[in-house]
């Protein structure tokens, strides 16, 4: 991986914190900012000293508003832009606010925790946390839905050519594109269905995560929607959560990627449909209630960032 990019290609850990601030108007905001950028290069710092086996990192993404509140360099990444909601014929890929967004990942919940909270302890005079979502691990990598989330994830060197920039901008080479979203899921109706009919849904085997044949699994499956080509993928570090109290369990969607046209391919696949009209299934049973697009720097952007 490029020595100065952030945490993007990191694997899946156990525990991981999400949270996404968005900036109070009328105040100023840079030296806050400069703070935060100072702090996030102590906390991966740190955590690599004191936990070297832990995989703990924390990684942090820029939305187009607040890069352009806090003048950051000119011209922007080229794909940095507010993202702009997905409409289908029966579903809608939803757009979100969200100035920062921080990705929080540790095999033990007391690193992730701290990190959260000496985030916070900055941020919270200036912002206002909007999502904050405590994901874990699930058995052997699956969702709430039952199914192993990831196996199409590039691995070794392919993450690094798939989840970050190159030449293409070269200012911003070694940088990332983040997009995330929030999903809940209505286990309800999942359950159900029959283990046979979700997997049609998925297009995988539930038990051993066994891909269909071409010829046996439906074209408006999650599998063959989803999947865009072995020459546009992205890096995802998705991860279930679940509220108890609310009934709120679902997926946190996250893609690092070098271009942010191959997830846009992939969402117009999943709510529009490919063709149209033959959409995603996996949306009847799973709701998008975020939707946002932010640039992760490189670590000498973010080290430059705190000093100006």
């Amino acid at each position: 991986m490029n020595p100065d990019s952030q945490n993007v290609t990191d694997y899946t850990n156990n525990n991981t914190i999400f949270m996404v601030w968005s900036f109070k108007d009328n105040l100023e905001v840079r030296d806050t900012f400069n703070q935060v950028c100072s702090l996030l290069i102590n906390l991966n710092n740190s955590a690599n000293v004191r936990f070297p086996v832990s995989r703990a990192s924390c990684v942090m993404g820029i939305g187009y508003d607040a890069w352009l509140r806090l003048g950051l360099p000119v011209p922007l990444p080229k794909e940095l832009a507010d993202f702009a909601p997905i409409i289908g014929d029966k579903h809608t890929a939803v757009s979100s606010k969200g100035d920062l967004h921080f990705h929080i990942r540790a095999d033990n919940t007391s690193i992730c925790y701290d990190m959260a909270s000496a985030i916070a302890d900055i941020l919270a005079p200036v912002a206002i946390s909007i999502e904050e979502i405590h994901g874990f691990r699930y058995w052997d990598s699956r969702s709430i839905l039952g199914f192993v989330d990831g196996t199409e994830n590039p691995h070794g060197q392919d993450r690094e050519y798939f989840g970050i920039l190159g030449d293409d901008d070269p200012v911003y080479k070694g940088g990332s594109y983040l997009f995330v979203q929030k999903y809940v899921h209505d286990l309800t109706a999942w359950k159900g269905l029959s283990t046979e009919q979700q997997e049609k849904v998925i297009g995988r085997s539930k038990s051993n995560d066994i891909e269909m044949a071409d010829e046996v699994k439906p074209s408006n499956s999650h599998i063959a929607l989803a999947n865009v080509g072995d020459d546009f993928k992205i890096v995802r570090d998705n991860m279930p959560f679940g509220n108890m109290s609310t009934n709120e369990m679902g997926t946190y969607f996250i893609a690092y990627a070098s271009t942010f046209t191959t997830v846009q391919k992939m969402l117009n696949n999943m709510f529009i449909g490919s063709p149209k009209g033959n959409y995603d299934r996996i949306l009847d049973f799973s709701t998008p209630k975020t939707g946002s697009l932010f640039f992760v720097p490189t670590f000498n952007m973010i080290d430059d960032f705190s000093s100006n």
